[in-house]
């Protein structure tokens, strides 16, 4: 997790320098100098967070520089090997993306209602009943 931090604390000092240039340079323009700030904020957030995660845990082998690619191995989880459930929710965003442009709220219904469901498929795809105890 250390290289997560060192990589979004990278970005951030990028994004405030850049925010400085591009403040000097416009005179202040507020939309791009909010965005930017904002960017590098987050980026702080998000380098903190991994920095704090990185010294709960013990290192990764990403993270130490003696490991060899074997250290990584192992199961990773489990992924669907053919669920057709991404192309339900692919056509469901994409639908939704189309109804936003062109703000058919009808159509935003419906697309959102899409992607609820189809989401909802794909995380109870492999639910069963016979799992569950009372």
């Amino acid at each position: 997790m250390k290289l997560e931090a060192y990589l979004f604390g990278g970005l951030a000092v990028f994004m405030f320098g850049i925010a400085a240039i591009y403040g000097f340079y416009s005179d202040l323009e507020p939309v791009g100098m909010a965005g930017l700030v904002l960017s590098g904020g987050l980026s702080v957030i998000v380098g903190g967070f991994f920095w704090f995660v990185s010294r709960r845990i013990d290192p990764r082998p990403e993270d130490r520089k003696d490991a060899d690619i074997a250290d990584g191995a192992g199961e990773l989880g489990f992924f669907s090997p053919g669920s057709y459930w991404p192309v339900g929710i692919a056509a469901s965003v994409g639908l939704a993306a189309i109804s936003l442009a062109f703000f058919y709220v009808w159509l935003m219904l419906i697309a959102f209602a899409g992607i609820l469901f189809t989401v909802g498929g794909l995380l109870f795809e492999y639910y069963s009943r016979a799992n569950v105890t009372h």
